[in-house]
């Protein structure tokens, strides 16, 4: 079980895929407070950007809550379009804050993927997802 409290999307997607790749079930907890970093206008532009990508019938379909983003960033560092992807990608679990089965587990944090100071405020996936409309 990862935190993703303070951790940044990509540097946790890319450790976490490969970690999948490997063999391992990961369950994420606290999606929500996982950042991007970046300038916040362009971070929320290339977000909205995405989500208006496509058509409604066709796709791509892009995810707006915090838990499904952070899964989609994942998928991306998986070679999803072959087997070895897909079930990888089936042995991960992404939760917004912490269900009551795992409450008792104590989390692991990726140290290798915490944010180094900046002088810029990390935009949150919470943020990002009230952004583009999100009911959370």
């Amino acid at each position: 079980m990862i935190d993703a409290s303070g951790i940044v999307v990509g540097r946790a997607s890319s450790l976490i895929a490969k970690r999948l790749i490997l063999g391992e079930s990961i369950v994420i907890v606290n999606a929500e407070k996982a950042v991007v970093l970046g300038k916040r206008a362009v971070v929320l532009e290339q977000y909205r950007a995405a989500k208006a990508r496509g058509s409604v019938r066709k796709g791509p379909h892009y995810p707006r809550t915090p838990e499904r983003m952070l899964r989609r960033a994942i998928r991306g560092m998986l070679p999803y379009k072959h087997s070895k992807g897909r079930e990888a990608f089936k042995r991960l679990k992404t939760y917004i804050g912490v269900p009551e089965e795992y409450s008792t587990v104590k989390p692991e944090t990726l140290d290798a993927a915490k944010p180094r100071p900046a002088l810029m405020e990390p935009l949150t996936l919470l943020e990002i997802s009230q952004f583009l409309g999100a009911k959370v």
